[in-house]
């Protein structure tokens, strides 16, 4: 099939439905009637002999030759923008919306401080928060559905890029009257505890020390039990796992009435005991350290917006 032979609006028309998976949701961002998608839409399956989408439970849903041109539609889209000359990105007048994947750690930690910033910065920049937990995380990236990733990774491939938002430490933390909190910390004392830990993927089996290939991006099943299974100093001293849950906001009410044992990203740790919920005890060994990073692909990398939000995060990210 000869490009020539196709109009290059369908190609925004299907980069809208890849987005909102409902025709009139691409309508909406087109400002165009629902009818003129469908239609736009029939033009390209016909160009392109291939239905493109169908309907599903979550609303249009892509075939694998749909999922196949995606990325390849929307770098086009890229660098045709970039090509002709957008316009600079200016925050305080910018109508823009921006998606952004993370647990509910990265939200109390970075996104919170980061709200009252932009929107004095940046009034009319609305901010869609996704759960990092989800299986397809990555794929949505690079779909293009969501703009940022934020969390702990390994290796990446060549298209996704990334910058370190700032380092967190493990923290451990125990309710307060806890046995640990009265002596000395022991590695023996510690790990005659049972463990809460925090599995933000829910998919222990598909994991590989720690880490889940998404797509070929390894990163942090959870930084809990990494740390409980990899510490040198505790050679010989296995942790028990009583709990293991999906969610950092549900540590503490595990924690309340137990003698169990959590290990916190250190900025939650401090958070929780602040609040006198949790308290931090010493550790028997050197705290492992953990960049934080957001991760986006390569055909941002040109876009203005996207260097803006970064920086903000980096802006709003704990303080050692």
């Amino acid at each position: 099939m000869s490009l020539r032979r196709i109009d290059l609006n369908l190609f925004r028309v299907f980069e809208a439905v890849m987005e909102h998976r409902t025709i009139a949701g691409a309508g909406r961002e087109l400002n165009v009637t629902a009818s003129a998608v469908s239609h736009a839409l029939s033009r390209l399956r016909q160009a392109l002999s291939d239905d493109l989408f169908v309907p599903g439970k979550d609303g249009m849903e892509p075939t694998q030759r749909a999922l196949e041109l995606a990325p390849a539609i929307r770098d086009g889209l890229s660098r045709i923008e970039a090509a002709i000359g957008e316009e600079p990105f200016v925050p305080a007048e910018s109508v823009r919306t921006f998606r952004i994947a993370t647990s509910d750690y990265g939200a109390v930690t970075i996104l919170a401080p980061m709200v009252s910033s932009v929107a004095n910065a940046a009034p009319q920049i609305e901010l869609k928060v996704f759960p990092v937990g989800r299986m397809d995380a990555v794929r949505r990236l690079d779909e293009g559905r969501i703009d940022v990733l934020i969390g702990w990774f390994e290796g990446l491939p060549e298209h996704i890029r990334r910058t370190t938002i700032f380092v967190e430490k493990e923290a451990i933390v125990v309710r307060p009257g806890h046995p640990l909190t009265q002596g000395p910390i022991t590695t023996a004392r510690l790990f005659s505890y049972p463990y809460v830990v925090v599995e933000l993927t829910g998919t222990e089996d598909l994991s590989t020390e720690g880490f889940l290939d998404d797509r070929g991006v390894w990163r942090r099943v959870w930084i809990d039990r990494l740390l409980i299974e990899t510490s040198t100093e505790n050679a010989g001293h296995v942790a028990h796992v009583a709990v293991s849950v999906p969610h950092y906001a549900a540590v503490p009410y595990m924690l309340r009435t137990t003698d169990m044992v959590a290990t916190l990203p250190l900025s939650l740790a401090r958070d929780a005991e602040r609040q006198g919920s949790l308290v931090i005890v010493d550790l028997p060994y050197e705290p492992l350290s953990v960049p934080v990073e957001a991760i986006w692909h390569q055909r941002n990398d040109a876009d203005p917006g996207l260097r803006w939000l970064v920086g903000e995060l980096i802006a709003a990210a704990p303080q050692p």
